[in-house]
């Protein structure tokens, strides 16, 4: 849908408006530690980050930012500090004077009288609206003096009860929280802002992002837009989750500045950051007048693309996985639903996993010149497309007949193609094929996630080929199905939503995600929640099944939901006890 921001100063830094996407992380330290906190940011710094953010819970902590920054300083890192701020803007009028941006959810300033409360009345709205009004005004009068510019995110699962009530927890409320507070600014003259829309599900974190967009143009604030899908998790499943949400959004050119979410220490999410801006960046140079996507209007919910059903193909169907063949790797959670082979008489075919080299059940790949007459190729089924003038030559024979395509286009080809079947109303399943041979496992993770992840986010795939001689054939179908899941288009294993960790977590986040896979990784299409502290949880851990949420140090609480179950358990039993739990629920079944 293409944005054009304005530019925003970011302390020495400028944002939006043309200048390049900026990365950025944020401190895992406590805000207290002077020295960790310093160290730590000069790692991230070193590591690619152009702006650090450190969490400010309290006054004490809020004070600190400046000495934190007076250190850097005098190191020679000269750099943009955020503010994180949670609950209290007391807190973040002071932070405003020592940082250059802060960060505020507008969750978190509704008015004192609306905590708790249900139903809004229109008057009751207006003046919970106020109180905010009243509440921000010190604020920004602050954030003026001293051109400290303002982050106002919105979370996923954070919203202010007003909210709630007239729009649910849902993109629709997310954008509208973020216009409020960007309405209330722009009354009080005050325009030095970025907004973000944050989700652990890249399909809500996409649709408010492009809402929050939508509405913005519509009322001319043009602020520049940071991306990130929070809570993402750790290792591949993290880093693709996040290309997958992000890459989406650069790809339709949204996207100031960007922060990929891992469990893990945060200067290693800097070079994950850095090879997903480079994917993009690199595809639409190679793209047509430089725009991967048509000039098409994208969807503000999910809406997959009209398809009939051809063998399990399709419709109803969940993407399908083609992968080549192999003899060894496969198991239950990662065997393709099809398998290519070229084995049979030197004819390329592909057969459903279950009858390997059953050639009788083997289906031909065809060109587009071999199908004449779709009579004479039932035993087809599947023909390669390579560019637009290929489709449109197939089409004259194959459309809506018993047929699926596969792109093995560019991805911005692809985009092409697929444009080119809804204008005919053409509702042959399609299947993207994906060569790479680049060696860098994570490289081609986030490459994969970022440019082919849009078109499941979309619902306008119905199936992946990921062709990677470099790899293990059984790696690579894993990777097809991390993504189709980082695209909540097929469930195949569990789901685990984990914030970065920040000051504010009361346990080692990185270490007890870990015992938590170990114990749970088997329960397929379960939703498991693994927080650091009471503010990213319960409420922003979504719509997880289960929730392991940091309390008090050394303490953890279990939530069914969003519904406390137990309290202060010790951090030593909590995981043996969230096992427990789901047991209790009905949710655990034994691993195969």
């Amino acid at each position: 849908m293409a944005y054009t921001s304005k530019e925003v100063a970011i302390g020495n830094i400028q944002l939006g408006g043309g200048q390049p996407v900026r990365l950025q992380s944020m401190t895992n330290t406590s805000t207290m530690d002077t020295r960790a906190t310093v160290e730590q940011s000069i790692r991230m710094i070193e590591s690619g980050a152009e702006l650090v953010r450190i969490t400010a819970r309290n006054l004490k902590e809020a004070e600190n930012l400046r000495v934190i920054k007076d250190k850097l300083c005098q190191g020679g890192y000269d750099i943009p500090l955020i503010a994180d701020i949670h609950f209290n803007p007391k807190v973040a009028e002071i932070a405003a004077r020592h940082v250059e941006k802060i960060r505020i959810n507008p969750g978190n300033y509704a008015g004192r009288n609306a905590k708790g409360k249900m139903h809004f009345t229109e008057e009751e709205y207006r003046q919970d609206l106020d109180k905010i009004r009243e509440r921000i005004k010190p604020l920004v009068s602050v954030c003026k003096k001293y051109k400290t510019a303002m982050r106002v995110g919105s979370n996923h699962g954070s919203l202010a009860p007003r909210i709630m009530d007239r729009y649910g927890d849902t993109p629709e409320g997310m954008a509208t929280s973020v216009m409020e507070f960007c309405r209330i600014c722009d009354e009080l003259d005050f325009h030095n802002i970025v907004v973000s829309m944050k989700s652990s599900n890249t399909r809500v974190m996409v649709h408010a992002t492009r809402l929050l967009v939508k509405k913005m143009e519509e009322e001319g604030f043009y602020y520049p837009v940071h991306l990130g899908v929070t809570e993402a998790g750790s290792g591949i499943e993290g880093r693709v989750k996040s290309a997958v949400g992000i890459g989406t959004l650069l790809a339709e050119e949204i996207g100031d500045t960007i922060r990929v979410s891992l469990t893990e220490a945060p200067e290693k999410e800097l070079p994950v950051a850095a090879k997903l801006l480079e994917a993009v960046q690199l595809e639409k140079e190679k793209a047509r007048n430089g725009k991967l996507h048509p000039a098409i209007g994208l969807p503000f919910s999910y809406q997959r693309r009209e398809s009939f059903s051809l063998e399990a193909i399709g419709n109803k169907y969940s993407p399908v996985v083609i992968s080549p063949d192999s003899n060894t790797g496969f198991y239950a959670g990662n065997a393709p639903d099809f398998i290519f082979s070229d084995e049979n008489k030197g004819n390329e075919v592909l057969y459903p996993f279950e009858s390997r080299k059953d050639f009788q059940s083997a289906y031909s790949l065809s060109e587009p010149h071999q199908v004449k007459d779709s009579r004479t190729y039932a035993d087809s089924k599947f023909v390669k497309i390579r560019n637009i003038k290929e489709l449109e030559a197939a089409h004259q024979v194959l459309a809506n007949k018993p047929f699926a395509y596969i792109l093995m286009a560019s991805p911005a080809g692809q985009h092409e193609m697929i444009h080119f079947l809804e204008n005919e109303k053409a509702k042959n399943p399609v299947i993207l094929y994906h060569f790479n041979e680049t060696y860098d496992w994570e490289a081609f993770s986030i490459e994969v996630s970022s440019l082919l992840g849009p078109f499941f986010i979309n619902g306008r795939a119905d199936g992946i080929w990921l062709d990677n001689p470099t790899h293990a054939v059984k790696d690579v179908a894993t990777l097809m199905y991390t993504l189709l899941q980082g695209s909540r288009s097929r469930i195949s294993k569990t789901e685990f939503i984990a914030c970065p960790s920040c000051g504010r977590t009361e346990f080692d986040i990185e270490q007890t995600l870990q015992k938590v896979k170990e114990k749970t990784g088997h329960l397929k299409g379960l939703k498991i929640a693994v927080m650091g502290c009471i503010v990213n949880g319960p409420g922003e851990m979504a719509d997880a099944d289960y929730g392991y949420i940091g309390a008090s140090p050394g303490k953890v609480s279990l939530y069914k939901g969003k519904t406390l179950k137990k309290k202060n358990v010790p951090e030593a039993e909590a995981v043996d006890e969230l096992v427990a739990l789901i047991k209790a629920e009905g949710d655990w079944v034994a691993a195969s």
